[in-house]
């Protein structure tokens, strides 16, 4: 016989592991499965890496062929002689390559249909003002969702009965023949769709879903601190699952509403606070509003705009440990577009002082040197 060696086919020594063979084999099938390769010979190479991985993958026919050869096989039926090959299920190995959309559907069942799933999750997104989400509030939600349907209890149907067509079992054996060989596939029954029954009557209120669309009121409990982009998951409250599977949840996402005075960076509040010339001159105290009630501000004398003042826990709290932030007093000298008579002379009076001070002392020395 002109039979390549097996192991050579595959790449690999004699002394190759279990794990090391399925490696190789998904490696060339992969690499030269006709449906995918562009080699000229890929359809004879991916016949000769099958034969070879159906015999080193099964322990007992490794050990007669590395005792004996190909001649272990000699007598199996092959045209030629060899190991009949074409009678291996390789449904598993090429699920694993392939995926189960390759073709065939590999490895369908029941056991799919019937595990419990949890339902799927709902989401949606909810405004709230700038004072809620600093201090937390109570809410109502409405959501549509799915609920289990009451006159058939979920199932979709009434007087259950086994399927005609897989006979229960959820699935339908068939034999594939191809240019590489016979195949036996299972595939999800089309008619139960993999359940193993049908029903007699199907639920006119839910058509069959087991499920009707309703809508629902929920209570949530928004957190103190909560920001803008936010998730908050309510766990249960979103659509039922299947074969008693676990509701699914509900994710809010927040968006936060402009407050006309303050300002939000995270756990932090800003605030403006527009002064005039006298008062940032002579310095005075000022009412100044907060989150918590209005407090009572020390402006110093000869203050400038952008002055920062803190005032210590005065922000927001931390959704996750609970530290509070603070506020900043962010001050403003606002110079009036407009004057009356008695005010521009007060301000003319002012101008024959001397209010420089070493930044104007710099300026001028810096414009003496470049004459």
């Amino acid at each position: 016989m002109n039979k390549r060696d097996y192991y050579e086919i595959l790449g690999l020594n004699k002394g190759a592991s279990d794990a090391e063979i399925k490696s190789a084999f998904k490696r060339l099938a992969k690499k030269y499965h006709p449906d995918v390769s562009k080699e000229t010979d890929a359809e004879a190479k991916f016949k000769e890496i099958q034969e070879a991985y159906s015999v080193l993958s099964d322990s007992q026919k490794r050990a007669q062929y590395d005792q004996m050869g190909h001649q272990a096989f000699s007598n199996s039926g092959m045209g030629g002689g060899g190991f009949n090959y074409t009678d291996f299920d390789f449904n598993d190995i090429f699920s694993d390559i392939f995926g189960s959309s390759f073709g065939f559907d590999f490895g369908g069942g029941t056991s799919k249909s019937n595990r419990r799933q949890k339902g799927s999750d709902i989401g949606m997104s909810m405004n709230i003002s700038f004072e809620d989400a600093v201090f937390g509030t109570d809410k109502s939600v409405t959501v549509d969702s799915y609920e289990e349907c009451d006159e058939c209890e979920g199932i979709g149907g009434h007087d259950k009965k086994t399927c005609g067509t897989c006979h229960g079992s959820g699935t339908v054996t068939a034999e594939q023949r191809t240019i590489l060989g016979s195949f036996m596939t299972k595939t999800t029954c089309s008619q139960c769709k993999g359940e193993g029954y049908t029903y007699e009557k199907t639920c006119n209120n839910c058509k069959g879903k087991g499920v009707t669309k309703k809508k629902k009121t929920i209570k949530i409990n928004v957190p103190a601190g909560i920001d803008t982009g936010n998730q908050l998951r309510v766990a249960g409250k979103g659509n039922p699952g299947s074969n008693g599977g676990p509701n699914g949840d509900l994710y809010i996402e927040f968006y936060v509403e402009k407050h006309p005075l303050f300002i939000r960076e995270d756990i932090e509040i800003y605030l403006e606070l527009p002064l005039t010339i006298t008062e940032a001159i002579l310095g005075c105290k000022k009412e100044v509003p907060t989150l918590y009630g209005n407090v009572i501000l020390s402006i110093p004398a000869g203050s400038q705009s952008k002055d920062k003042h803190r005032l210590k826990g005065k922000g927001v709290t931390n959704i996750s440990n609970g530290r509070k932030g603070d506020m900043y007093v962010i001050l403003d000298v606002v110079i009036p577009n407009k004057l009356d008579r008695k005010q521009k002379q007060i301000i003319n009076d002012l101008n024959k002082t001397d209010l420089e001070n070493e930044k104007f002392n710099q300026y001028k020395n810096y414009l003496k040197k470049n004459k």
